[in-house]
Order: structure tokens, then C-alpha cells, then sequence
């Protein structure tokens, strides 16, 4: 950010002072200028009215000057810190299920979510993003990343059934818990999105509380659809011990302030610090200033010597 200003605008007002001066302390000798130069101008005339304006617009531009015109440039450097994220979204058969979308029944809750998930990550500043899709297994479908770009064509490539019918939370959880234990970024969290129970893990549900529970990496787990086919308890578990939160999305409008909800606790830490560089222009109006003094007492001289 750039502005421009004066380091010493009070200067300005001693243009009241030459305005006095000029009225009533008159030059005894007009003609005290170059008193020879009658010489080589004889003849020659120059009206008072030209020679008031050089003798005035000389006077500002040297008050210019001397007010000090300067380019004040604040630079901030700003660090952001962000976070290492990893979004788990279940693909199981049943996200095919519709009416999750009020404002569009037809609308399966896969892609209902894809369009959530979209969104967030598109709001996401400075944060290494990955992605995990799981149904029978859980696979990585876009490592940790800085390309959004590049994850949000990922996440449109996703699909129900790719990687099976069934449900392996606990696999895709531990999955996501081993990447990020191997980052070395300081802020980590993981958001776990799933419709269903989890009936085809190889991961029992007592080994994945203890990895969660041991790993200290936050974890935000969202259950969507209806409570019945949801182990509320066991997810509440896992989100509790992580130091995480258990969320319900019944409709898609939930779902989006859930995951608003998590962007603002999933903020990032942001130091800024700010310095100053000024320029300094006073050169360009004091060089005029002398350009048209000396242009003044050339004239000055030349009109007192033919008078």
C-alpha cells in the first residue's frame, strides 16, 4: 500500500509571510539585477503580470520543497502457518441413497457432499489438503497437497462404488491418522465424513480409538442421514478422545455449516509484521523553483533596465 503526503505540511503557511513581504517590503532597486545586461537586451519589454506569476509559482514550488513531498510504501509481510488437512468421505453404496439435497430431491448425498467439500476447500488458505476415498478399503485418492486446483478435479473424479460397496471406517481413519503422524507440520487435523456402520474394516474399533487417542491429531467426524444407521457412540468416541467433534447432518444445508463451522475452528495462525519505506520527491519542485527564479531575475533585470 502506497500514499503520498507531506513530512512538513505546516510549512505551507509561510506563504502568508512572502505575501507580506512582497506587499510591504518592496525592493528599493528594481533594477539590482545583473545591472549590465541592458547591453545585449536593449529595447526589450516584459509585463509585471508575467513576472508576478514566475515570482509566485517559484515561491510554492520552494515551499513545496521545503514541505518535503514523500511516497510513503508500507510493505507487510505476512506468515501463514497453515495446516495439514486430510478430508475422508465415505463412497459406500448407500451415499447413492437421494433426498438428502431438500432443494433437489433427485440429487444423490454423494454428490450433494462433493459440492460441500468443494466449497471448503476452496476456502481453505495456505493448507496442505489430502483426500481419502473408502467404502470396502480406503484409498488415497489425492495426497497431501498445495495444488487446489489440482485436488478439486480430484474430488470431481470420485465416485460410489470404486473401491466397494461396504464400510471401512476405522481403515480409512487409521490410514489418514498414519500419513498425518508422518508430517511434520505442527497443525494437523483430519474431517471424517460417513452415512453408515462400519462392517468391513480389518481394524477393530478398540485399536483405531487407541491410535486416535495416542496420536493427538484432531478429528471431526460428520454422520449423515439417519441417526439408526449411524454407531453414534463409537464416533462420538473417536472424535472425543482426538480432542476433535462429532457432528449430524440430516440435509445438505446442515452440512455446509458444519463444515463452515470447522473452517473457523480450523483456522490458521497468521504473524504479520509491517515496514516503511519512504521516497523522497523534494528535488523535482526545489530544481523548478530555481529554474524559474532564475528565470524571474533574467526578466526582472532585463524590465528594470529599459524602463
Amino acid at each position: 500500500m502506497s500514499r503520498y503526503s507531506f513530512e512538513y505540511p505546516f510549512i505551507f503557511l509561510l506563504i502568508f509571510l512572502f505575501w507580506f513581504c512582497f506587499k510591504k517590503c518592496p525592493a528599493r532597486n528594481v533594477a539590482i539585477y545583473f545591472p549590465y545586461i541592458h547591453v545585449l537586451f536593449k529595447g526589450k519589454k516584459v509585463k509585471s503580470r508575467w513576472l508576478d506569476i514566475l515570482k509566485w509559482v517559484s515561491v510554492i514550488l520552494l515551499l513545496t520543497a521545503l514541505a518535503s513531498p514523500v511516497k510513503v510504501i508500507t510493505f507487510n509481510n505476512v506468515k501463514q502457518e497453515g495446516r495439514d488437512l486430510m478430508l475422508i468421505i465415505d463412497s459406500s453404496k448407500s451415499m447413492l441413497d437421494r433426498g438428502f439435497d431438500i432443494n433437489d430431491v433427485k440429487k444423490d448425498k454423494f454428490s450433494a457432499v462433493i459440492e460441500v467439500v468443494n466449497d471448503f476447500i476452496k476456502n481453505r488458505k495456505s493448507d496442505r489438503i489430502g483426500l481419502i476415498n473408502f467404502a470396502s478399503s480406503a484409498f488415497i485418492a489425492a495426497p497431501l497437497t498445495y495444488d487446489k486446483n489440482y485436488l478439486l478435479k480430484i474430488l470431481q473424479k470420485q465416485k460410489v462404488g470404486i473401491v466397494g460397496k461396504r464400510t471401512a471406517i476405522y481403515d480409512a481413519l487409521i490410514q489418514a491418522l498414519y500419513i498425518l503422524q508422518n508430517s511434520d507440520t505442527k497443525n494437523k487435523a483430519i474431517i471424517l465424513l460417513t452415512d453408515g456402520i462400519d462392517n468391513m474394516s480389518e481394524n477393530s474399533f478398540d485399536d483405531t480409538l487407541d491410535v486416535a487417542t495416542k496420536s493427538k491429531i484432531k478429528t471431526y467426524i460428520i454422520g449423515i442421514g439417519k441417526k439408526r444407521e449411524l454407531d453414534i457412540e463409537k464416533l462420538k468416541q473417536l472424535a472425543f478422545v482426538s480432542g476433535g467433534k462429532f457432528y449430524l447432518a440430516t440435509n445438505k444445508d446442515t452440512l455446509s455449516k458444519i463444515y463452515k463451522e470447522i473452517d473457523k475452528l480450523e483456522t490458521k495462525k497468521i504473524k504479520a509484521r509491517s515496514y516503511t519505506v519512504y521516497k523522497y520527491y523534494y528535488y523535482f519542485p526545489l530544481m523548478f523553483s530555481i529554474i524559474f527564479l532564475m528565470i524571474y531575475v533574467y526578466l526582472k533585470s532585463v524590465r528594470g533596465i529599459v524602463k
